[in-house]
C-alpha cells in the first residue's frame, strides 16, 4: 500500500481545468457532438507520436494541427473562425468542480502542490490564476522545459527533480489513464479522477480513484503516514 504523499502533482487540462465550455464552439460550427473529444485526442496522439521517437513540439502547435484532421474527417475545409474561437477559449477555461477545495485540503495538511502539464508554463499559470488556484501551487512544471511530452518517463523524473522528492513520497492526480500509467512506471503513487469515465483496463491500475478531485484528495490524505 502506498503512503501518504508529501508532494502531489496535478495534471491540468481535463483533470483540474475543464474543456467543456469549448463544446459550444464545435457544435455551433456544425460539427457533431464528440468533436471536442475527437480533436483533443488527435492532439494527444500526435504529441505521443513525437515523444515516442524523442521529438517534441509545443502542445498548442500540436492541437492547432489537429484541427486539419478533424475537418478532413467531416469533409470540411479549415474553419479559421472556429480555430480562433477555440484558441481564445482555451485561455479562459474554468476549473473542474471542487478543484479549489481539493488543493486547499491538501495544503492544509502540509502537502506540497505542483502542476504538471503538457501546456506551457505561461498558459498553465494564467489558467490557474484566473481560477484562483495559482497561489495554492508551489510550482508549475511544463513539458516545454525538457522538450518531451507526457507520458515520457523523463517528464516525471523532471518533476521529482524540481520538487526534490522521492517517487515513493510523490503522487500524480489525473483523469488520463495514460498519464498515470507513465507516472506509475517511475514509482509515483497514482490517483485517478474518474470525471464520468472509467480507467482503461489495459493500463496499470491506479493506486486509488474517486469520482471527483475532492474525493481523490481525501483518499490521498487517508493513506497511512510514512
Amino acid at each position: 500500500m502506498p503512503r501518504r504523499p508529501r508532494v502531489v502533482a496535478f495534471d491540468i487540462i481535463e483533470t483540474t481545468i475543464s474543456l467543456e465550455p469549448l463544446r459550444d464552439h464545435f457544435m455551433g460550427a456544425g460539427l457533431p457532438d464528440g468533436s471536442l473529444e475527437h480533436w483533443f485526442s488527435i492532439g494527444l496522439r500526435d504529441a505521443f507520436a513525437l515523444g515516442a521517437v524523442g521529438g517534441y513540439k509545443p502542445f498548442k502547435e500540436v492541437l492547432s494541427s489537429a484541427f486539419d484532421e478533424l475537418f478532413a474527417v467531416h469533409d470540411r475545409g479549415r474553419d479559421d473562425e472556429l480555430v480562433s474561437a477555440v484558441e481564445a477559449g482555451m485561455k479562459t477555461l474554468p476549473a473542474q468542480p471542487g478543484a479549489s477545495e481539493a488543493l486547499r485540503a491538501l495544503r492544509e495538511r502540509d502537502v506540497r502542490i505542483f502542476a504538471l502539464s503538457n501546456g506551457s508554463q505561461e498558459s498553465t499559470s494564467e489558467l490557474l490564476k484566473k481560477n484562483g488556484l495559482l497561489d495554492l501551487v508551489e510550482e508549475v512544471v511544463s513539458t516545454d522545459q525538457i522538450g518531451l511530452p507526457k507520458p515520457r518517463p523523463e517528464v516525471y523524473g523532471f518533476l521529482l527533480e524540481r520538487a526534490r522528492a522521492h517517487p515513493a513520497e510523490t503522487a500524480l492526480v489525473a483523469t488520463h489513464g495514460w498519464d498515470l500509467n507513465g507516472a506509475a512506471a517511475v514509482g509515483l503513487t497514482t490517483a485517478f479522477v474518474r470525471h464520468r469515465k472509467p480507467f482503461p483496463e489495459a493500463l496499470r491500475a491506479p493506486d486509488l480513484q474517486a469520482s471527483s478531485l475532492i474525493g481523490v484528495a481525501r483518499r490521498l490524505l487517508e493513506l497511512p503516514r510514512t
